[in-house]
């Protein structure tokens, strides 16, 4: 009775596996959606509209105890999923800081997930682990770091962020009863990750100091230095330094020699987020206001920004990779098997992560077939591409612009004769949405709207340049009348 029960079972259960046939027919259908994507995405727009009203027929969508067509699902996959809302991989995408989703990388994550390799455990699968180990030596080596650095690849920058203040903490030996006195210090720009970092760490009760900016938003180091003594002088103890090597809101690079400099004579751990800026290292032009990166204690690095990868991939590189050791030891009796070598530390023996995808293919085969020459050659065309979108729209009419880029972001706003220039500039935001042709994102300082124009996507040239520039003054255009 038993085996027959499990036989019938089996019959059901062998639908998952498909044979060569089917998996042919569903691998046609998302070959031709992704063939159908990539080869009208100049075409398409940059942002979709959409109706919530319609898209909530989403969540009814039944889930049944038997199959669907192939065809039916990636027709709905394509026209409800992909089609709404921001199209991320545009070269007409300037905002937040776009994600350009290589099509070598796709490929790469697809090998990856059809193998499946156990990329956490170097005795469970060595090439997988070795290889995510090369992709974190290349990145040490662009920082400056030397043979004793080591790291992990994340899922993005904020678990990265995240895992560098764990490191921080307790590489600077603070246990709760200290978090009281302990101080960090850090700007306005700097991304809200590391705030939310801190409280998850459970530094929620330690002091958080927001040095002084300088006009081009960085940290100011004068401030720092005095903060820094007014603290010790109070009795509080200085651990942690973050910097900003590129922030969201305005690019801002702070002066990481000076602040280098700081951390060091005060015995503080020198933390920068270079999310988005890290990776304009590869370029002549990118190195310049990047000077004083190698003096950190760590780095966070996303390639799905700077190496134009698909989301869900960021990088902790540390200076001294023991700490990390250190902060993510642990004990399993199952384990067994796992043991750090002399040459590779397993990623699952320095990062909060166990069970992970082996997200270093997406990285290594785009870097390996189109060599770094093209991955310069295209950052060194987004800082000249900034450069001019910065020059262009500060000569349109009634625009004022932020500061130049030192990277390849930028602010401005319209200021009308008529009218209130925050609510103007709302409308404005509306308008470019509604045409959909370019996206741009926003933000607000000190209370004042901006819009953000983030260079960053793959695709985005000349003519996409001009086509923003084009949109802008088009819209403002209309609501002039």
């Amino acid at each position: 009775m038993m085996k027959e029960s499990i036989e019938r079972l089996e019959a059901e259960a062998l639908k998952l596996e498909l044979n060569g046939r089917d998996r042919k027919e569903l691998q046609k259908h998302a070959l031709s959606l992704s063939h159908r994507f990539y080869d009208s995405i100049k075409g398409n727009s940059a942002y979709q509209p959409f109706d919530d009203l319609e898209l909530q027929s989403i969540l009814e969508h039944p889930i049944d105890e038997t199959g669907a067509d192939p065809a039916d699902l990636i027709q709905n996959i394509e026209e409800q999923i992909f089609e709404p809302g921001l199209n991320v991989p545009s070269g007409r995408n300037f905002g937040y800081i776009p994600g350009s989703s290589l099509e070598s990388a796709a490929i790469g994550d697809y090998l990856a997930a059809v193998t499946n390799r156990y990329a956490s455990v170097y005795s469970s699968s060595p090439g997988a682990v070795l290889l995510e180990q090369r992709v974190i030596n290349w990145m040490a080596d662009l920082i400056g770091y030397g043979e004793t650095a080591g790291g992990y690849l994340a899922s993005g920058g904020s678990m990265a962020n995240l895992t560098a203040v764990v490191t921080a903490r307790d590489s600077s030996g603070l246990t709760p009863n200290l978090y009281p006195e302990s101080v960090v210090y850090l700007t306005r720009q700097t991304h809200h990750c590391v705030d939310r970092a801190l409280n998850i760490a459970g530094l929620g009760t330690c002091h958080r100091r927001y040095i002084e900016m300088d006009e081009r938003f960085r940290m100011k180091p004068v401030s720092l230095r005095k903060q820094i003594r007014n603290d010790v002088q109070a009795g509080l103890t200085p651990f942690m330094i973050v910097a900003s090597a590129g922030s969201t809101d305005t690019g801002a690079v702070d002066p990481m020699t000076d602040i280098g400099e700081i951390a060091k004579k005060n015995n503080t751990w020198f933390h920068v987020d270079a999310a988005y800026g890290g990776f304009f290292l590869l370029t002549k032009e990118g190195k310049k206001p990047l000077k004083g990166i190698e003096l950190s204690d760590s780095v966070v690095l996303d390639p799905h920004k700077g190496l134009f990868l698909p989301y869900g991939i960021g990088a902790l590189i540390v200076k001294e990779v023991g700490k990390l050791v250190d902060t993510h030891r642990y004990s399993a009796n199952y384990m067994q098997s796992n043991q750090i070598n002399d040459y590779v530390a397993s990623p699952a023996d320095v990062s909060p992560e166990l069970s992970k995808h082996f997200r270093a293919m997406r990285i290594w085969l785009p870097l390996k077939l189109h060599g770094l020459k093209a991955f310069r050659s295209a950052l060194h065309e987004k800082i000249l591409l900034g450069r001019y979108l910065w020059q262009k729209i500060g000569q349109i009419k009634q625009i004022e612009t932020g500061p130049a880029p030192q990277l390849s972001i930028f602010m401005f706003r319209w200021k009308p004769e008529a009218g209130d220039t925050n609510d103007m500039n709302r409308k404005l935001h509306q308008e470019i949405l509604k045409a959909g042709r370019v996206f741009l994102s926003t933000t607000e300082i000190d209370g004042e709207f901006f819009f953000r124009v983030a260079v960053l996507s793959v695709r985005t040239h000349l003519a996409e340049a001009d086509a923003l520039i084009s949109v802008i003054r088009e819209k403002i255009s209309e609501l002039e009348r």
